[in-house]
């Protein structure tokens, strides 16, 4: 887990249940849902609904399902209130977490992140009092068999900031307001973008001890088991060997 900062990096070493299974659709359905709403419907001109219903696809959810994500964004009642909320906290060590949410019901959801906070020695905070050690950038995941040379010229000419290989993907980092910009430009060049969101990615690290670094990890457990948490992130480095 070193060098990796939020928990979509980490979680593919859990094994999933089938409860677990259901609850990764509800997420996803959710993605879909705010993709939809804040954009157009249409995925052929929204790339972050186009990039949840590809990430959906992957993970095995029905077709049927996919389909009543988007008649819920589109159609009123339930559904029509989900929104992406952003809040902060503190975990063991003084690691900064930021925890983004897909809600359609801010009273439920705080308490619940409270709740999971003070059961692993952390606590949510006020706005602002750890996003300051982190910088919001647009993330765009690209297959890592396309071809870096030409990838790497089409993304700085479209306004990216950097390109990186991970294990599996490229990844395109782009200021915030310039993600769906790069991500039409780069599938416009031929590109297959497997994800495209807002990231908040550290600048200032910091250093906890082992015991910590359990704690921490199981609060990132609790919390990405509640329906409402879409991600996590947080500013510290993890050992592989914690499980």
């Amino acid at each position: 887990m070193a060098g990796h900062s939020k928990w979509a990096n980490i979680k593919h070493r859990k094994q999933r249940q089938d409860a677990a299974k259901q609850s990764l659709f509800t997420k996803l359905s959710r993605e879909i849902i705010v993709a939809a709403k804040e954009g157009t419907p249409d995925p052929e001109f929204n790339p972050r609904l186009r990039a949840a219903i590809q990430k959906a696809r992957s993970e095995g959810m029905p077709n049927a399902n996919i389909e009543r994500a988007l008649e819920r964004a589109t159609g009123g009642g339930e559904g029509s209130a989900m929104e992406e909320v952003v809040y902060e906290g503190y975990g063991p060590g003084g690691v900064g977490i930021i925890v983004k949410c897909l809600t359609d019901n801010r009273n439920r959801t705080v308490p619940e992140l409270r709740h999971a906070f003070s059961k692993e020695g952390g606590n949510l905070a006020e706005n602002g009092a750890v996003s300051w050690q982190f910088k919001k950038q647009g993330e765009i995941r690209v297959p890592a068999d396309a071809d870096e040379e030409a990838l790497t010229l089409a993304a700085l000419d479209a306004g990216a900031e950097d390109v990186q290989k991970s294990d599996d993907a490229f990844v395109v980092f782009t200021p915030a307001d310039s993600l769906h910009d790069v991500s039409q430009a780069l599938e416009k060049e031929g590109f297959t973008i497997l994800s495209a969101e807002i990231s908040m990615n550290p600048t200032h690290m910091v250093e906890i001890s082992r015991e910590d670094a359990m704690k921490l990890y199981k609060l990132l457990e609790r919390l990405n088991d509640l329906d409402d948490v879409a991600e996590t992130y947080f500013n510290t480095e993890l050992p592989d060997d914690l499980e």
